[in-house]
């Protein structure tokens, strides 16, 4: 028989400093990363104009950012080192905090477990001073050389907390986060000039720039493939640059996210960019973006955990409607607002020529597009027949109908321009107004246009017809996802799911969505039942498990109803396609999330036939 081992009484006792700063360190310096993050955004809060940074082994061996901003006096550098000495407070209310740092614990927290060096110099002052803390021991400022602003060096970073340096990754995994951090805070600041070196190599090297040619650095991208937002509701307002469907991550690291500056990583915006991109991505990708909501300072709360990346909302309802509905909209225009992708070709040696002319007594039958045909300002455009001659002189080689338009007289509404030919009775090739050659996919563009129509009609109905269940079902629950099921039992009754309440833990459920039927519903009402659980706010038919059901139908149905790939289109169907696509929301992808047009220009048709680089 084990026996049990006493137990003394435990006495309380008061912690000393050094194990205090410790435990701070371990809350405020996680990783290398969160270190980096601290240091720059004080060279931020400084009101630096150029902030270098350099690191080793991911920051794990070395950090040193270099600023150019207001400096420190020796008084001040004393003081920021000790725990809780900021300037970046003005009152004690913690409500209007309008820097990036505020809390006083970032300095302190790093030089309790590493080897901090703080070198700095104000305007005024003739001379620059040192401060050095190793393991919480401090020593004095002493003079030094330096330039106007503050150069901060941080080495053997946990050497005094060997616990946490045992947990750290691969230098390569360190490196990733570090540059995370320092492409949010490039975005962040604009104004600011950012280079950032990592064991001697150049990762970037920003100059001072404007918000979209920031957002396009960082994002990886041109300026003119950023989708603006400004979106304004109340005294919140959302602004920033989207990135159209048609550029995706497999990972959520493209999305960037400024809360009154700040960078965050809230999981409610994260939904609420997911809920957005849901109907114009393929399922599995992440949209690339990088958002800028400004709210008042008393409606928000930063206050939430010494990392400072996560967020309070006095009112999440309004946040999330704002950041749904905005980013919807700028999704929502045609093919006329710009989208597609550029085409990037390696060089072939053959090239495959639009397919061959109809045969005698082909026929086919009209598009099933539900619009009108281009109007007289519309381009007319020209069916290319394909030759089988080379020479000029052979009458084969001759337009067939009408004279190919030049680019310059074609009507600068219809940016997807004119249609010139089909290739392989499945894609048009067009000629777009400014020169470039597009290429609709055309079962995928007429699938769009059919699932937005589809869309449009269960939008306006209002509700989804239900299908009442021959013998009533009892689906168990637990019970708060039960009770979260009964507070939306009015909405879930306007999409066809009519549920009773039967017992702590359980519904009873009557009636299901006529377009769903009743294959496995109990586990759609599970999934919905745990999506409004998680989060109380959330509208029933936004939720994914809802709504992906309820699309996949739609999607299934505009599928089967639309014009299908090898099907030869006239002229003006083709041209009917390109003209409706211009006017429906969401065109430049189909309803799987693909592409449903490319684009082709001039530059890249120069580099297939090498004439440039």
């Amino acid at each position: 028989m084990t026996e049990a081992p006493s137990m003394s009484r435990p006495t309380i006792r008061r912690l000393s400093g050094h194990v205090i700063d410790l435990i701070a360190a371990g809350e405020v310096i996680e990783r290398p990363a969160a270190a980096l993050k601290e240091l720059v955004e004080n060279a931020i809060d400084a009101g630096a104009t150029r902030i270098v940074v350099a690191l080793r082994a991911g920051g794990t061996d070395r950090i040193d950012v270099t600023d150019n901003g207001c400096g420190m006096s020796p008084v001040e550098l004393e003081l920021a080192v000790e725990r809780h000495c900021t300037s970046k407070l003005l009152d004690d209310h913690l409500v209007q905090i309008r820097t990036l740092g505020f809390r006083g614990e970032a300095l302190p927290s790093i030089g309790a477990s590493a080897r901090l060096s703080i070198t700095s110099r104000t305007p005024e002052s003739d001379t620059a001073w040192c401060i050095r803390v190793d393991g919480g021991v401090i020593t004095p400022p002493q003079p030094a050389s330096g330039p106007v602003g503050t150069r901060i060096v941080v080495t053997d970073l946990f050497f005094a907390t060997p616990a946490r340096r045992k947990f750290l990754k691969s230098a390569r995994v360190e490196s990733g986060h570090a540059e995370s951090v320092m492409r949010r805070l490039a975005l962040s600041a604009p104004h600011c000039a950012m280079r950032v070196l990592l064991d001697d190599k150049v990762l970037f090297d920003l100059p001072e720039q404007s918000p979209i040619s920031r957002a396009a650095s960082i994002l990886e991208t041109t300026p003119d493939t950023l989708i603006p937002l400004d979106e304004q509701r109340g005294a919140v307002r959302l602004s920033g640059f989207a990135c159209g469907p048609a550029r995706t991550r497999a990972t959520g690291s493209g999305q960037f996210i400024l809360v009154n500056n700040r960078p965050v990583t809230d999981p409610m915006l994260r939904t609420a960019i997911r809920v957005a991109y849901r109907p114009v991505i393929e399922r599995g990708r992440f949209p690339v973006m990088a958002l800028h909501l400004k709210v008042p300072l008393e409606r928000l709360d930063v206050n939430v955990h010494p990392a400072k990346t996560e967020l309070r909302f006095a009112d999440e309802a309004e946040i999330r409607s704002l950041v749904i509905g905005g980013l919807g909209r700028a999704l929502g225009h045609g093919s006329k607002g710009g989208g597609g992708i550029h085409a990037s070709f390696a060089p072939r040696s053959s090239i495959v020529y639009p397919p061959r002319p109809p045969e005698p007594g082909e026929t086919m039958t009209s598009l099933p597009l539900q619009t009108t045909l281009p109007t007289a300002s519309a381009p007319q455009t020209p069916q290319t027949v394909p030759r089988q001659g080379f020479a000029e002189t052979d009458p084969a080689f001759a337009p067939a109908a009408r004279a190919p338009q030049q680019p310059e007289a074609l009507d600068p509404a219809f940016p997807l321009g004119a249609s010139i030919a089909q290739v392989f009775d499945t894609y048009i090739l067009a000629l777009a107004p400014d020169g470039d050659l597009i290429l609709v996919d055309q079962h995928a563009a007429h699938e769009r246009l059919t699932h937005e129509r589809l869309r449009e009609q269960y939008a306006s109905g209002g509700t989804l017809r239900a299908q009442a269940l021959l013998l009533p079902e009892v689906v168990d629950l637990p019970r708060r996802e039960a009770e979260a099921l009964m507070a939306r039992a009015e909405d879930l009754a306007k999409l066809g799911i009519d549920l009773e309440s039967f017992g702590p833990g359980s519904v009873l459920l009557r009636s299901v969505p006529a377009l769903l039927g009743a294959k496995d519903i109990q586990g759609l009402l599970k999934d919905v039942a745990d999506e409004l659980a998680g989060d109380p706010d959330l509208d029933a038919a936004s939720t994914g498990s809802f709504a992906h059901h309820l699309d996949a139908i739609l999607a299934r149905m505009a599928c089967h109803g639309s014009i299908r790939a090898g099907r030869r289109l006239k002229p003006e169907e083709m041209d009917a396609l390109l003209r409706e696509m211009e006017r429906t929301p969401r065109a430049n992808t189909c309803s799987h999330g693909r592409p449903t047009w490319l684009r082709l220009t001039r530059r890249e048709l120069e580099r297939l036939f090498g004439r440039v680089k």
